[in-house]
């Protein structure tokens, strides 16, 4: 791979409890939410279609984990792998520092762009790998503030005590 995997990503049916299970289970966290998430642009498989969506973004050693938890049935690349009620693995995400270069990579190897946003400052990308990975893959652009505020949370999982709150407050 040229890029190395810095997140898994899990479609979850309740957000707060999947942090709150990934906390005691394994540790995991803190975790920054950010719910009723809105892209400045976004496509969904040709449309302008956007879920109703949340996150909860947080570390588990090297690794971000993020949850995804979608409060309609809009047509997402959530609800591609996952029925109202069920949940499980849905992405892996890689962070490129030349994102058009890598978009068009995966284009000629055949996989479908399923999704693509602009929000926070950052460009971000979905193709369906579901045949190699058993679920999606991610591109996600590498600029500073970004990875300043990634160094942020890993840094905070890595001061965690035993009965901090899973949740990062600001």
């Amino acid at each position: 791979m040229i890029y190395p995997h810095f997140q898994e990503a899990y479609f979850v049916s309740d957000l707060e409890e999947a942090i709150g299970q990934w906390h005691t289970l394994y540790g995991a966290g803190p975790f920054v939410v950010a719910p009723h998430h809105k892209a400045d642009t976004f496509m969904y498989r040709g449309t302008d279609v956007e879920a109703d969506v949340s996150y909860g973004f947080g570390y588990l050693g090297d690794m971000m984990i993020q949850f995804i938890q979608q409060h309609d049935d809009q047509p997402s690349i959530y609800r591609d792998m996952y029925k109202q009620g069920e949940q499980g693995f849905h992405h892996v995400g890689c962070l490129v520092t030349d994102f058009e270069k890598e978009k068009q990579r995966f284009l000629s190897l055949g996989f479908e762009l399923a999704c693509e946003l602009y929000a926070d400052n950052v460009n971000a990308c979905y193709f369906d790998t579901r045949e190699v990975s058993g679920g999606f893959t991610e591109l996600h652009a590498d600029p500073p503030h970004i990875l300043g505020g990634f160094a942020t949370w890993k840094r905070a999982h890595g001061a965690m005590q035993p009965g901090d709150n899973p949740l990062m407050t600001r």
